[in-house]
């Protein structure tokens, strides 16, 4: 396992530049608000949030600009608008599913702001002493943290009067990150504001009629592709292996055993207006195809995610098991710091908040979590057991979704299933208190996940954004600074904004779907009504165990099934074209017998790039830029949406334009790195 502690980052240790500003903390507060808000929204209508990583970069260096805002400055105001989205996330996975179980009549303002800032400062907490273990000590890729890195040294500068593109010292024009960002913000306008093409392609394969357990069933294929150019990007960045893993998983989730549920049990069919709404959407307007679609998806989400679900359990804790000894050293710097042996940091870039303080403030924050589970339900000596497990599991929770994140990107984390996992653990524990059945049970177990869930949901982005700090050579310190300020913006408006459209729209309608939260509620029935599909989950863990005596990498196989398949090929795509690039530069420049450059070297790199460099840096600029525009795009709709503003041409767009714009894109990865190679062999 590679360790990246002499890594040069692009502001070296010794200097010191403006970083953790007034200026730069405000813009981070008011992107927290905005961002939060908007994916809030997103999240409780489409069912997905959209990554602030790189969207806050960019809006942060627009709004630092005028101020002359050095590049350290404006990653500060990055942590913020993270951690105003990742809150987000935590709190419409989980906080909406308690008036959908009767809990609450209407969003509890008090409760829910509690919740979100509790669970969200946890995260930051828990991930100070993680940080090293999971950014310095692996071989982690954190795409958008690259990607964001690459964008901002090509776009500010080293922080003192730069903030025009570079193109002739580093030897690779900035254009391609403009370009990128253009193609993926036109194509995403496009798709998702005016609707003139579909964002994902879905089709259904009749093979006729098969006998099985004496009834005839269908037998029934689906494919699907999200024509997405970010998660092509996603797939460049980290590598045909990763991304290959995720559609082994894709394969066997969708491939495999839904048509064998489906084979058994028949698909099941739209009934109610929502259903049918979903049906149409999914045939674009041809309700019997549509409804064969809608019948495979109804199959992966209450069957096949749970066998993602139960991987990502046994998965995630065998990653825990796997960094133990990082995360012990860790461990010990924080044991040393609070028995007051912490020695000083060498680096400025190497120096974390004081972990006796980080501790400490961790062990009293299980005093408001114990009161509010407490007060919300009645059951103090419970409470107080379940405030320490929320404490504590936030951890591990933190852990595994940190480095999912690190893994696949913090768009792409499915954080909805840690939370799941959470959930049933949560569940059990409360069953075997005796507590299940009623209402009260199910607002408690609810409770006690999202504070957890908030914080695995700040820690995917919290770790994103200090991958970046520690590329561009920021003062770990300061960002976690920026990051709990970002929390304590965000978690009063993100109550009010949920309570509001909640009031506008009712949360469960078509309106406001919360799929999410109809998940959250669905599995705490399950388990203390006891109606779960243990089953599968039990399958899961099965699975993940062989994976791990076959020595196979189980997390990234695990999202894979867990995650819809139009997802999954996407990933992939951009995973051959890598590879594709990878031959290429194999078959020029050689094998990699000299001395290789990281990727993390290559996305800061501006001077002396060699020509094997120069095409792996282009791709990583085009690549942040296609991350970056269709994120930019995605939180420009959202607010459109939130307007009410309607641009949509089609009411269902047409397929293919979508597809052959997306393989367009593709080719276009694969062609622009290598075109001087092409160019040399005509």
């Amino acid at each position: 396992m590679s360790s990246r502690d002499n890594f040069k980052s692009f502001i070296p240790p010794n200097k010191i530049i403006p970083e953790l500003t007034i200026k730069a903390v405000l813009v981070g507060a008011l992107l927290a608000i905005i961002l939060g808000s908007a994916n809030a929204y997103l999240g409780l209508y489409a069912g997905l949030t959209v990554s602030a990583v790189i969207p806050g970069a960019v809006m942060a260096f627009a709004l630092l600009k005028p101020f002359k805002g050095t590049i350290l400055e404006v990653n500060i105001g990055m942590m913020g608008a993270a951690a105003g989205e990742a809150l987000a996330a935590g709190v419409i996975f989980t906080i909406p599913a308690l008036v959908l179980l009767g809990t609450w009549t209407e969003i509890q303002y008090l409760e829910t702001t509690l919740i979100a800032l509790l669970g969200g400062i946890l995260g930051v907490l828990w991930m100070i002493p993680l940080r090293r273990a999971l950014i310095i000590k692996t071989d982690l890729p954190f795409p958008e943290g690259v990607a964001v890195a690459a964008v901002l040294t090509t776009t500010v500068g080293d922080g003192e009067n730069s903030s025009k593109v570079k193109s002739k010292s580093s030897g690779v024009s900035g254009i391609w990150l403009i370009v990128g960002v253009l193609l993926a913000g036109i194509f995403k306008f496009g798709q998702v504001a005016l609707k003139t093409f579909s964002g994902a392609i879905h089709s259904i394969i009749d093979i006729g009629k098969f006998s099985i357990g004496g009834r005839e069933g269908n037998g029934v294929f689906y494919g699907g592709v999200a024509s997405s150019p970010a998660l092509l990007g996603v797939g460049w960045i980290i590598g045909p292996k990763i991304a290959s893993f995720v559609f082994v998983g894709g394969l066997l989730g969708w491939v495999i055993l839904a048509p064998l549920i489906a084979l058994a049990t028949g698909l099941p069919t739209p009934t109610t207006p929502s259903q049918i709404t979903d049906a149409l959407s999914f045939g674009s307007g041809n309700f019997e195809t549509g409804k064969l679609i809608w019948g495979f998806y109804e199959i992966w989400g209450n069957y096949i995610r749970y066998i993602g679900v139960g991987a990502m359990v046994v998965g995630g804790l065998y990653t825990i098991f796997k960094l133990r000894s990082n995360l012990s050293q860790g461990l010990k710097e924080a044991i040393a710091g609070i028995t007051g042996g912490q020695i000083e940091a060498k680096k400025r870039t190497d120096q974390d908040l004081n972990f006796k303080f980080v501790f400490l403030l961790i062990g009293a924050l299980t005093i408001p979590v114990f009161i509010l589970y407490g007060y919300v339900s009645n059951e103090w000596a419970i409470s107080g057991i379940m405030a320490v497990f929320a404490i504590l599991f936030a951890f591990i929770a933190s852990a595994i979704a940190g480095y999912m994140a690190g893994l696949l990107g913090s768009s792409n984390n499915p954080i909805s299933g840690v939370t799941v996992s959470v959930l049933l653990i949560t569940s059990l524990i409360l069953l075997g208190f005796g507590l299940s059945g009623n209402v009260g049970a199910y607002g408690v177990a609810i409770l006690i996940a999202a504070v957890i869930c908030c914080a695995a949901a700040i820690s995917g982005d919290v770790l994103q954004s200090m991958t970046c700090g520690q590329m561009i050579g920021a003062t770990p310190k300061n960002q976690q600074i920026a990051e709990i300020i970002g929390v304590l913006a965000a978690a009063p408006v993100l109550a009010l904004v949920v309570s509001a459209l909640d009031q506008a729209y009712r949360i469960g309608s078509t309106n406001l779907p919360a799929p999410q939260a109809f998940l959250m509620a669905g599995i705490v029935k399950g388990v203390l009504g006891g109606e779960m599909v243990w089953p599968f989950v039990l399958a899961g863990a099965v699975l993940a165990f062989v994976l791990i005596l076959i020595d196979l990498p189980v997390l990234p196989v695990a999202i894979g099934i867990y995650l819809p398949f139009t997802l999954a090929v996407p990933i992939f795509g951009g995973g051959v074209v890598r590879h594709i690039t990878n031959i290429f530069i194999t078959r020029k420049y050689g094998s990699s017998d000299e001395e290789q450059i990281s990727e993390w070297e290559l996305a800061i790199k501006q001077t002396d790039v060699k020509p094997k460099e120069k095409i792996i840096r282009t791709g990583l600029l085009l690549t942040a830029g296609l991350i970056a525009g269709e994120a930019l795009m995605g939180v420009i709709v959202a607010f459109l949406i939130i307007g009410g503003i309607n641009l949509s041409i089609f009411e269902y767009p047409p397929i293919w334009p979508g597809l052959i714009l997306w393989i367009f894109v593709a080719i276009l990865l694969a062609y622009i790195p290598l075109r001087e190679i092409f160019a040399n062999e005509k």
